[in-house]
Order: C-alpha cells, then sequence, then structure tokens
C-alpha cells in the first residue's frame, strides 16, 4: 500500500473547498452544510424512492449518479463502494431496499478508468504487511470491466433474499462522455 503505484496524484481543491484557516476539510464540509440547512425545507418524502429502484455504483468522485442518471432527491436509493461490487453488505441494503422500502428494480453501473483494475489481491498483503493484519474483506479487482458488470449481475440475481429480479441491468458509464453503455449478461 505504500508503493507509489498505490498513491494517486492528488487532485486539485476547489476554491470554495480550500482550506486556508487552519481548518480541515471536513470543517469545510460542516460549514457548507450550514449555509444549506439555512435554506432547506422539509420536502416531506419518507425512505420509500418515487421510482421503486436502487442503484449500486462505484464510488469515484468522477460519477455524479444523480445528474447523469436524470434523477432528483427521492427518486432512488443509491448504494455506492469501491468498483460498484456487489458484496454481502451490497446484498444486505438491496434486501432491505426491496423488502422493506419497496424498490423493484437494481441498476447497476460500473465505470471506465476504475481504480479496481489497477489493484490486485497484493493490496491486502501489502496491508497486512504495514499494519499486521489482513483484511477480512477482498480487494474485488478485475480487467475486464464488462465481465465485472456481468459478475455483479449474477451475484445480485442469485441472491436468495432478493425477491423482484425481473429488472436487474449492467452498465458501465464512460467518464469520458458520460454516456451509459448496457451489458448484456450473457455475452
Amino acid at each position: 500500500m505504500s508503493t507509489p503505484a498505490h498513491r494517486p496524484a492528488e487532485p486539485p481543491v476547489r476554491p470554495h473547498l480550500a482550506v486556508s484557516d487552519g481548518g480541515t476539510v471536513t470543517d469545510r464540509l460542516v460549514a457548507a452544510n450550514r449555509r444549506y440547512a439555512d435554506a432547506f425545507s422539509d420536502p416531506g418524502m419518507d425512505a420509500r424512492p418515487v421510482l421503486r429502484v436502487a442503484v449500486v455504483a462505484c464510488m469515484d468522485a468522477r460519477l455524479d449518479l444523480h445528474a447523469a442518471l436524470g434523477l432528483e432527491l427521492g427518486d432512488c436509493h443509491t448504494i455506492r463502494n469501491a468498483g460498484g461490487v456487489v458484496t454481502d453488505d451490497v446484498i444486505r441494503s438491496l434486501t432491505i431496499s426491496q423488502r422493506a422500502l419497496g424498490t423493484r428494480s437494481i441498476m447497476l453501473v460500473h465505470h471506465t478508468g476504475c481504480g479496481l483494475e489497477s489493484l490486485t489481491e497484493d493490496f491486502r498483503h501489502e496491508l497486512e504487511d504495514e499494519v499486521g493484519q489482513r483484511p477480512a474483506w477482498a480487494v474485488e479487482s478485475f480487467r475486464d470491466v464488462d465481465q465485472d458488470v456481468r459478475q455483479s449481475m449474477q451475484r445480485v440475481r442469485t441472491s436468495p433474499f432478493l425477491p423482484h429480479l425481473d429488472d436487474v441491468r449492467g452498465f458501465v458509464f464512460d467518464v469520458t462522455t458520460g454516456l451509459l453503455r448496457e451489458i448484456d449478461p450473457t455475452d
């Protein structure tokens, strides 16, 4: 983990979020929340998504899912992690989303240029060397984003906990064009 290949370049900081007064980035975000709350009014929604869809996607900062999919507050459940991987915890969230909160559709969104394409399970071994304990989780790295989407669709479709599997679709978001490309689960 301490190798240069695992340390990405520092992204530029937007001026309105720059920390110049000795505070932290979190301090700046909390201040932004105060400004948001000043103009906030309760939209009167409950936790059930209007469109009855759950979107599982990568946590990559380049994916503005709501804008890319034309979604508004309250439209969907959004579940994000590194790679948009369908892990046990994602199945847990999807199960709650479907069984307790009424969703019926699942959309999986991976993307081009994902950082998991450059990692291997060696990452876990490097962590173990550094901290003295191997993580219990798998990195879930991959080489072929299309195949990884197919694997994610298969994990969802074979879960005994999810009752609604008629509308499970997978996509790759192109980070340079903003377009989605649907993945055929049988290719």
